[in-house]
């Protein structure tokens, strides 16, 4: 049986119909990959670009991103208190749901837009301590209507930046002397470690 099945894939309709299979997979992950890459359906249609060209912080919305993994993102509480003195929040199409859910008394959920996987322990405090800004890894929100990631989010991504970070350290800090070179080089060691992200 598995001889005959083995004949039949090394034969030319065989090697069609595994030809067919593999990229029919490889299609699937390709899509898939694509799919996490989209920004997802928010409760209101939020425009960063208008909220940051007013002078709104990053931290003001997203306090948490000085503490910890999670940014935080802001409850209805926190836009309604802005909001609630602008008039044409309440005649805004874009802002009916949130008109509709304070006078409800309920809240909504925003779905986070840049999320790591579970096996993955990303905090902001190093990066907002080594001099990192918002849009160093979330892009220019001043051009950005919905929030979206400027580019793929993944492993190779951030071992990039951490290798050119620990470069520049090196060409900035052309000197012979051996206690900086090692310093250093246990920053390299220590930004490029897989225990640094996963443990």
């Amino acid at each position: 049986m598995i001889r005959k099945f083995f004949e039949w894939v090394l034969s030319p309709m065989g090697r069609i119909a595994v030809v067919i299979t593999v990229m029919s997979l490889f299609s699937l992950a390709a899509y898939g990959v694509y799919q996490t890459q989209q920004p997802p359906e928010q409760p209101i249609q939020f425009t960063h670009k208008l909220h940051v060209g007013l002078g709104i912080q990053c931290l003001y919305c997203h306090p948490g991103a000085l503490r910890g993994p999670s940014p935080g993102l802001p409850t209805i509480n926190k836009c309604w208190g802005c909001h609630q003195q602008i008039a044409k929040t309440q005649t805004s199409p874009l802002l009916k749901p949130m008109v509709d859910a304070m006078n409800a008394g309920v809240g909504f959920t925003w779905v986070p837009v840049a999320q790591v996987p579970d096996f993955v322990h990303f905090t902001h405090r190093p990066h907002v301590a080594a001099g990192l800004n918002c849009e160093n890894c979330h892009g220019d929100m001043t051009k950005v209507t919905i929030a979206e990631n400027p580019q793929v989010m993944n492993m190779g991504w951030c071992l990039n930046c951490h290798k050119s970070r620990t470069e520049d350290n090196f060409q900035n800090n052309p000197t012979s002397d051996a206690g900086v070179s090692a310093q250093l080089e246990k920053k390299r060691t220590k930004l490029t470690d897989c225990g640094t992200c996963h443990y």
